[in-house]
């Protein structure tokens, strides 16, 4: 059997065949690339809940009001816990972000030292 060759030294039945790959791998890429920025938001987030629990622990081991140390952790996207470890305020700043449809758990803690300046 002989195959015929075009100009560019294909066989002709290969025609298309370049459309049909990037078809097939274009939704894996697709996805692999909104995982990833996906996870760059996660990322983000938990640096914004670390910087906020940071904040948070500060105001309140200086006497400042819980509300106000609250707002700074829910204006980075979270909620605040406070406990009370002898003479340290501690601080934990929680979210879930989202990945797709799943819903990954957050958490930072940072420690003061009560009464501090």
């Amino acid at each position: 059997m002989r195959v015929r060759r075009r100009a560019g030294g294909r066989a002709a039945d290969e025609r298309g065949s370049v459309a049909a790959e990037l078809a097939v791998a274009l939704p894996a890429v697709v996805l692999v690339t909104a995982l990833g920025i996906a996870g760059l938001g996660a990322a983000s987030l938990q640096v914004r809940l670390q910087d906020a629990a940071a904040d948070a622990a500060r105001l309140i081991a200086r006497g400042e009001d819980e509300g106000r140390a609250a707002g700074v952790v829910a204006t980075a996207g979270g909620a605040l816990s406070i406990a009370h470890q002898g003479d340290l305020v501690c601080a934990t700043a929680r979210a879930d972000a989202r990945i797709g449809s799943l819903a990954v758990p957050l958490a930072a803690t940072s420690c003061a030292l009560a009464g501090g300046l």
